[in-house]
């Protein structure tokens, strides 16, 4: 990278200020919802929020400072979009936070082990793009159940979010949860006691063996599918071609596994982030532009310390209509997983078999669709593109 005039210190603050709010505004409806539904209450899923963001702090404060690298780590957006997919699966939030742990050792082998790392890597494009899609598809249908069941208020939230998408994208979303919220205002002294001191509740795990390998397994292969591998691929296309993998690997999974001991599901490198905070925006000097990934970790653990009351306005709030927004945040996410399955025309056939089995919500031998899915995905990928033997 060569030599450039570095721009002002604000410059990069900015550039991670904007990036924390826009990640944060845009999915931890998702994430709440996704705790929910592994059975957390408001309390316990504040108290993971705020792990993730404090856990996302000291991992981009501190490998972005080690490294002189813009390193930015979020909550896996797609990793809540299975929790709620597991719903009333998983039993309890200690089960789910069982195979959170799991999650985080897979992870942080991965980044120990660079074979393994080579191997998730080669998990082909279709399969993996089918599972992100499958898993997202069902949350994506919440906005048109909603409009069944309230159809005043939830054409009054999609009506909101499409004007904001038009014209201030990055408002889309926190606006049409501020129109859910109003609408159910008038329940929330009964529903949900709103608290303003953050508190970290901790979690006993169990490990229950349907458990790990229907939620434990999945999550940790949307959360490399989905977000670490594209995080590795975006730094790179920016010029950063010297980032340590098996640090970043590590360090995300031990991450993920202390934000799991209080509720947390999972932390990975940013993905969407990292093109603001590693591009030029950031910095003109891309020597300088870690500093975006520090202030970047710092806003989320400012946004964190607000998760106690935001937790009882959301928890406060009709279900319905909660999950109706974060369908709406997850559009760009499913169409995405969508194109890159179908991309290929050669290997549809194997993109459309594991959407169908992980969207289907099959449950067999008490392991969730998403593993079966990819199970699937794989065995069609190997029987119809295993290369023939010569006669």
């Amino acid at each position: 990278m060569g030599e450039t005039t570095p721009g002002p210190l604000s410059q990069p603050l900015t550039a991670g200020a904007v990036a924390s709010v826009t990640g944060f505004a845009s999915s931890f409806v998702l994430v709440l919802a996704g705790l929910a539904a592994v059975g957390a209450s408001p309390a316990q899923a504040a108290s993971g929020l705020l792990a993730l963001c404090l856990a996302q702090f000291v991992l981009a404060a501190l490998l972005s400072w080690r490294t002189r690298l813009p390193l930015s780590f979020v909550w896996s957006t797609p990793g809540a979009a299975l929790l709620v997919a597991a719903q009333g699966r998983t039993g309890s939030l200690a089960a789910a936070v069982g195979a959170f742990l799991l999650c985080a050792l897979l992870v942080v082998v991965t980044g120990a082990w660079p074979a393994l790392a080579r191997w998730v890597r080669r998990v082909p494009t279709p399969v993996a793009g089918a599972l992100l899609a499958g898993v997202l598809f069902p949350l994506c249908l919440a906005p048109v159940t909603a409009v069944r069941r309230t159809p005043v208020v939830a054409l009054l939230v999609v009506l909101v979010w499409l004007a904001l998408r038009r014209w201030r994208p990055v408002l889309a979303v926190p606006a049409a949860m501020v129109v859910a919220l109003a609408a159910t205002v008038a329940d929330l002294p009964s529903s949900a006691a709103l608290h303003w001191v953050p508190t970290l509740t901790p979690v006993l795990p169990q490990f229950e063996p349907y458990v790990l390998v229907s939620l434990g397994v999945p999550l940790y292969v949307v959360t490399m599918a989905g977000q670490n591998i594209p995080g590795f691929t975006i730094l790179e296309q920016l010029g950063y071609r010297d980032v340590p993998t098996g640090r970043v690997l590590v360090g995300a999974g031990l991450g993920t596994g202390a934000a799991a001991l209080f509720g947390g599901h999972s932390v990975n490198l940013s993905a969407l982030a990292a093109g603001i905070i590693a591009g030029p925006g950031a910095d003109r000097d891309p020597g300088r532009r870690w500093v975006a990934a520090v202030a970047g970790g710092s806003g989320y653990l400012v946004l964190g310390l607000l998760a106690a009351p935001i937790a009882g306005l959301v928890g406060g709030t009709d279900p319905v209509l909660v999950e109706a927004v974060a369908g709406l945040a997850l559009l760009d996410s499913f169409v995405g997983g969508l194109v890159s399955a179908l991309a290929d025309t050669a290997h549809r056939v194997t993109a459309g078999a594991t959407f169908a089995v992980v969207a289907s919500g099959l449950t067999f031998a008490g392991i969730g669709s998403a593993f079966w899915g990819l199970l699937a995905g794989l065995v069609v990928f190997a029987a119809l593109h295993r290369p023939r033997a010569r006669a």
